[in-house]
């Protein structure tokens, strides 16, 4: 990153018009179609609810004023540990941006709200395709789970 530094921003209401087009790029990327005013109503009852935590990466250095990652997190219990978990369940990073330790600052700063709210995990899943994000979890600690299985039943 020459002559840029990363801020990572905890996103409220006020951050929609910036994070909404990054969130709907997410979605596409899981081929989702484009949908901005769904995308800003789902953001915006999650964000004014206080159901998840949004992070929102930005590269100063020019005249960027767009976000270039999200990190979004969903609270959650466990009934066995009786602690706090922390689903990661969104993790995008502009294409333009990739290569450049964006992706891995989203990781940490989950991490230290994971840590800042004294959960014991951090969860996730990505498509079973999804090698790069794969290398970056793995790189940073995450463990495939070999002892449960996932299951999902569509309502």
């Amino acid at each position: 990153m020459t002559n840029e530094s990363l801020r990572i921003v905890k996103a409220n209401v006020r951050h929609l018009r910036l994070a909404v087009p990054l969130f709907d790029a997410y979605r596409q990327f899981y081929k989702k179609k484009s949908n901005l005013k769904a995308a800003r109503g789902f953001l915006k009852r999650r964000l004014k609810n206080r159901e998840s935590v949004l992070f929102l990466a930005f590269l100063d250095g020019g005249r960027r004023i767009k976000p270039v990652g999200l990190v979004h997190l969903y609270p959650t219990f466990s009934s066995l540990t009786l602690r706090r978990q922390w689903i990661l369940s969104d993790l995008f990073v502009i294409p333009e941006s990739r290569g450049r330790g964006v992706g891995e600052a989203l990781m940490n700063r989950a991490r230290q709200l994971a840590e800042e709210t004294d959960a014991d995990a951090l969860l996730l899943e990505t498509a079973t395709d999804n090698l790069t994000a794969q290398k970056l979890y793995e790189r940073l600690g995450y463990r495939r789970d070999q002892e449960f299985y996932r299951y999902a039943l569509k309502v």
